[in-house]
């Protein structure tokens, strides 16, 4: 595998073979423990997982393989901390992970793995590949071997709050949109029982989707702010393995809820962020976490289910929907974003593979941002719109800005006949006053 062409993390550009080894085996044993020996042992190389990547199935590379993609993390188990580690070194059958085979596997672990957890559902052995690989992410960040994209925009975020640095600031940015669009956008509120954040992507590509929420919100008559320090709900330390700088950005977000007594803190479109803020926050933080999280779906259907918010019906269109993988698969979130299309009478054309086993956009945790990965990216999408179009389908819909940006990426690329829509936006669009 060549490495000619990669970019790796600036982090790495003064750093030795042989310190670069040493803080990557240094990440790796801090995450050995006996569940994560137990896993490794246990696969029986039977190919399943392979059949669920669809990075594997668009290229059928055997190199694509989810469990494979951790070998580096099995290889320095097997030699520093199993059972019979002082042989393996003694003998020499086990070798040291070297710098070159680090830098090799950076692909693998960053470009080609979205962390969508298809190959963990999957496994006959119950192997948690992707959070095995979100582990050896954390090897590589420390080893100074995360792409330069997600360590920057994740040494920015951990800094100031915001991916990137930009001439307007983020709260700057979502106060004109409320006065381009001539709804009132609430930030920095002193208290409010609500804490809502908005995605990168969707100040920066779509911000009729922050209006959207600005406007159910106003409707349902809720207690709610922005707040500039704690705004983006992306987490690029997540995205590049930091746990350090992972923990920084949840506790701005966790501050700043804890400041104004908010009882509920909303994720909005972004499936990664879910994942990072109602399922690891608390265990960064090192505390219950004294607010609710929910994603927007999750909470606007509680609203229906309540009588308090109700749609308009909208055109039989044929419409598909693809499920977010961190939403879905981690998260459980699968009914919300249904009831609400039941609501709004949306004529739904079931995917082959939905909910659960949905197919990822190919562009979450962080490859969407990688410059490089954009062509296997293509590959592996292509799946995806291949399933979309065998709906007969029209309009596409999904609840994640990510996977909107990635399938937007994709059309313009392809040429494709159809643009993904945001479920929000259509909530929005047709509240019932």
């Amino acid at each position: 595998m060549s490495t000619t062409t990669q970019t790796y993390s600036t982090a790495s550009v003064d750093m030795p073979d042989e310190s670069r080894q040493a803080h990557a085996m240094k990440s790796f044993a801090q995450d050995f423990g006996a569940v994560s020996a137990l896993q490794i042992e246990a696969c029986i190389h039977c190919g399943m997982c392979a059949d669920a990547c669809h990075y594997f199935l668009a290229t059928e590379d055997p190199k694509y393989t989810p469990i494979l993609k951790v070998e580096p993390f099995k290889q320095a188990y097997k030699r520093e901390s199993s059972a019979f580690a002082p042989f393996y070194r003694l003998l020499g059958l086990k070798k040291e992970v070297s710098a070159d085979e680090l830098q090799e596997w950076q692909e693998l672990l960053f470009d080609s793995c979205n962390m969508c957890g298809r190959c963990s559902l999957i496994c006959p052995m119950g192997i948690d590949i992707a959070t095995l690989i979100e582990n050896a992410r954390r090897a590589m960040f420390e080893a100074g071997l995360a792409p330069d994209e997600l360590y920057q925009r994740a040494r920015e975020q951990a800094d100031s709050g915001q991916p990137e640095k930009s001439e307007e600031g983020y709260s700057d940015r979502i106060a004109a949109i409320g006065r381009e669009h001539g709804i009132d956008i609430p930030i920095d509120r002193d208290s409010a029982e609500v804490l809502a954040c908005v995605p990168r992507t969707d100040l920066e590509q779509y911000p009729e989707a922050v209006v959207a929420l600005a406007k159910t919100l106003k409707h349902l008559g809720a207690d709610y702010t922005f707040r500039s320090e704690s705004l983006v709900a992306e987490n690029y330390g997540y995205y590049a393995g930091s746990r350090d700088w992972q923990r920084k950005i949840s506790m701005r977000i966790i501050d700043q809820a804890r400041e104004i007594g908010a009882k509920l803190v909303l994720v909005p479109e972004c499936g990664h962020a879910y994942t990072a803020l109602r399922w690891q926050a608390a265990e960064l933080a090192g505390e219950e976490l004294p607010f609710r999280v929910r994603h927007v779906t999750e909470f606007l259907a509680e609203q229906v289910a309540d009588g308090r918010l109700r749609l308009n019906q909208v055109d039989d269109e044929a419409t598909a929907f693809h499920d977010p993988c961190q939403l879905v698969r981690k998260g459980g979130v699968m009914d919300a974003p249904r009831t609400l299309m039941r609501e709004l009478g949306v004529n739904l054309e079931e995917l082959p593979n939905k909910k659960g086993f949905s197919f990822c956009c190919a562009g979450g945790g962080g490859v969407n941002d990688i410059e490089r990965a954009r062509p296997l990216r293509y590959r592996a999408q292509e799946l995806k719109l291949r399933e979309v179009d065998g709906t007969g389908a029209k309009r596409f819909l999904t609840s994640c800005s990510d996977c909107r940006l990635a399938f937007t990426d994709a059309s313009e690329h392809f040429d494709w006949d159809k643009r993904p829509e945001s479920l929000l936006e259509l909530v929005a669009a047709n509240i019932k006053e």
